[in-house]
């Protein structure tokens, strides 16, 4: 088996993975970008882990207004919850780029007949320390689109990037519509904003690649 960097593996030795692909049954799919891997609705028994490629979390209302909750990149872990729960998806997951997947039902391997295998206490473990960094992940979100203005939650998203990253340098995720459909923004809105703060001299931009300039000052805290 392929020994992807996921948390979800960490500690596990070749052997372990090995024994572990028998009693999940995993399999591997390829997806095009814009593909729906699960859809809202779904009854899943199996947990998806990206190896290739990147994943949005999407929600669409029944007005068809989409909201992304997150993106996943290599080694990240979705549809979780749900597989565990057996409760209908209620939300979509999304190729935000041409991906491979890492299939597995993970209630076939929890189940009590492996609790003596040397993997079970450890992928318990894991997967404790996966929901607890998507559960951050999640409330990150919710914290860049509690901003009232526009440029509120630019600047609240941008930061934590920055911080992320550890550099006033850094990649966006997402193009200019998935990052208004993440911030629950108009595009055209967000686009016009992205060019008044370049103005101002908060931050320079070219596609996907932003820098943080200049510390807010006085101008720039009143817009927000």
């Amino acid at each position: 088996m392929k020994n992807i960097s996921s948390p979800l593996f960490r500690n596990l030795d070749e052997s372990e993975l090995n024994a572990m692909k028998i009693f999940s049954r995993m399999r591997n799919s390829a997806f095009m970008k814009g593909d729906v891997i699960f859809r809202t609705g779904d009854i899943a028994d199996e947990i998806g882990i990206v190896q290739k490629g990147s994943v949005n979390i999407e929600n669409i209302d029944l007005w068809g207004n989409k909201s992304i909750l997150s993106n996943l990149t290599e080694g990240q872990v979705f549809g979780e919850t749900y597989a565990l729960c057996r409760e209908p998806m209620m939300v979509d997951a999304v190729a935000a780029e041409n991906c491979e997947i890492l299939f597995m039902n993970f209630n076939m391997l929890i189940n009590n007949r492996n609790i003596s295998q040397s993997w079970y206490s450890k992928i318990l473990n894991n997967m404790l320390q996966v929901s607890v960094q998507k559960n951050l992940v999640l409330s990150g979100r919710i914290f860049c689109t509690s901003a009232k203005t526009i440029r509120g939650r630019l600047l609240i998203y941008l930061s934590s990037l920055s911080v992320k990253n550890g550099s006033t340098t850094f990649q966006v995720p997402f193009d200019r519509q998935q990052m208004a459909d993440y911030l629950n923004l108009d595009r055209s809105a967000l686009s016009k904003e992205l060019g008044k703060m370049r103005d101002d001299g908060l931050i320079e931009f070219y596609k996907n690649t932003f820098k943080l300039k200049l510390s807010l000052n006085d101008k720039s805290q009143e817009k927000i």
